[in-house]
């Protein structure tokens, strides 16, 4: 299978110190959904990481002191450019980790919507005046760029992931060297190329592909010059790189996992709600963090919902993903379906059925899947899934459904769905969750001005918005005398 190596903007090299770079020694990248390799591509090393780290340095003198509208303008021909080579990009995500066409289509709208609002909001940067209690004093506030920033996208979103931590950096005056992940490196090699072709400035973007991240990331985390991290991933790399940066206390933006309870409650609009429940959990084949991971139903109405969960997820057409007809693709590496087909077969041997799916088709294929009658003490409820897989467990009480609901670590995404205002408000209220959709399976779609982020072990800090804007800047008080 051939990539869109014909397209001129299409990228295999690294991009740092000024140049586009072979390597000395490269890996391939493997389409998920035939399992062949689609391009082999630079492997950066530790010794390239310092290059980069030097290189930034030089490019934040001058970027910093760029006026921030012509940032803006800057910021605003990527925009556009992505839009240019939507379809090239669509297909090389679907390409790199397997997520239906119509899905990465969307995606590069979703991506594109961080850089135009940044855009918009670079040259809204300020500080403030501050009235002093000495009359012969006046007082300022200078928002200032961070610096250096390093950071370490995932690859379940290719574009979205890189743009919604890049466009806020560089509208802020920043520099960004950025490690994507190793499954989906020539997304970003993509983006790096229309950022240079907007006008961006030599190394204030350089992007360094590694499939040997701890080596490569020890220079970033040890050099004092690096004073952002921005990482995007699990849990477990999260606390080790949030060690890592406290020696040299960095700022630090962690977006960790998630294991999203979905509450619906007996006065539910029923088939609205399983509508949102399949939107939310099988999107990208179940492998976005804000996915619905556990199905609360009150009993009342438990049975009923999960007959109508059951019939719209056997309605999903899972295959090619570069289909438009297609509605669930593979799961991105074999690493993750033996995840998945662990923790369906724990709930199967604790008495659990599935009502539709349950079995691998053929190669990283997964059957979307609907389980009932699981155990608490199943592995699906207490485990980020990362699959196509849905999990109903009945309650009875709206106490009961907020219990089971905060019982986990995490505390990124939870949603419910109730016709009671006041049901709606105590819930809301009450869930431990940094984003909570009520009536609402999708709170955070097109939407790169309201914050993202979690509570307890799914994070630290907020992307999007002038939340995530002013992770990149830092306040300066000057104080003045007469």
């Amino acid at each position: 299978m051939t990539v869109l190596l014909n397209d001129p903007v299409t990228r295999t090299q690294a991009y740092f110190d000024g140049e586009w770079r072979a390597g000395a020694r490269t890996f391939e990248v493997i389409h998920p959904g035939t399992l062949e390799p689609i391009g082999a591509v630079a492997d950066c090393t530790a010794d390239d990481a310092r290059r980069a780290i030097d290189a930034a340095e030089e490019a934040l003198r001058a970027w910093r002191q760029v006026n921030p509208y012509q940032r803006g303008q800057i910021l605003r021909r990527w925009h556009d450019l992505m839009f240019e080579h939507k379809e090239e990009l669509a297909r090389l995500m679907t390409l790199e980790m397997g997520k239906p066409i119509t899905e990465t289509r969307g995606e590069v709208h979703y991506a594109a919507s961080f850089i135009e609002w940044c855009a918009e909001e670079a040259g809204r940067i300020s500080g403030e005046r501050i009235s002093m209690r000495q009359n012969r004093k006046r007082g300022f506030t200078n928002a200032e760029p961070v610096g250096i920033v390093y950071a370490v996208t995932p690859w379940n979103f290719p574009a979205g992931m890189i743009t919604r931590k890049a466009a806020p950096a560089l509208a802020a005056g920043c520099v960004m060297i950025l490690k994507p992940a190793e499954q989906s490196p020539m997304t970003a090699l993509y983006l790096a190329e229309l950022w240079l072709q907007a006008g961006g400035p030599a190394n204030t973007l350089q992007v360094l592909p590694t499939n040997d991240a701890p080596a490569f990331s020890a220079p970033f985390m040890a050099d004092e010059r690096v004073r952002k991290l921005t990482f995007t991933g699990s849990t477990a790399v999260g606390r080790l790189l949030y060690t890592q940066a406290a020696q040299t206390l960095k700022r630090v933006s962690l977006e960790l996992g998630g294991h999203a309870p979905f509450l619906v409650f007996e006065d539910a609009d029923l088939e609205k709600a399983a509508r949102e429940v399949v939107g939310s959990k099988f999107r990208n084949a179940g492998q976005t963090c804000i996915s619905t991971n556990r199905i609360y139903v009150q009993r009342a109405v438990a049975e009923e919902f999960t007959a109508i969960l059951t019939r719209l997820t056997g309605k999903l057409v899972l295959g090619d993903p570069l289909l438009d007809g297609t509605g669930v693709g593979p799961v991105v590496e074999q690493a993750g379906l033996d995840k998945i087909q662990a923790q369906v077969q724990d709930a199967l041997q604790r008495g659990a059925r599935a009502t539709v799916g349950g079995t691998v088709k053929e190669g990283l294929y997964f059957h979307p899947t609907v389980l009932t009658d699981v155990h608490p003490d199943s592995l699906i409820l207490r485990e980020e899934t990362f699959g196509p897989v849905a999990p109903v467990v009945p309650f009875d009480t709206e106490e009961e459904a907020l219990r089971l609901a905060n019982a986990s670590e995490y505390g990124l995404a939870a949603y419910a769905y109730t016709r009671d205002l006041g049901r709606a408000w105590r819930v809301a209220e009450a869930l431990e969750y940094g984003i909570v959709g009520i009536n609402d399976g999708v709170p955070s779609a097109g939407a790169p001005h309201v914050p993202f982020g979690g509570m307890k072990n799914s994070g630290v800090g907020r992307e999007g918005g002038h939340w995530g804007l002013d992770e990149y800047l830092e306040t300066k008080f000057i104080s003045m005398g007469l």
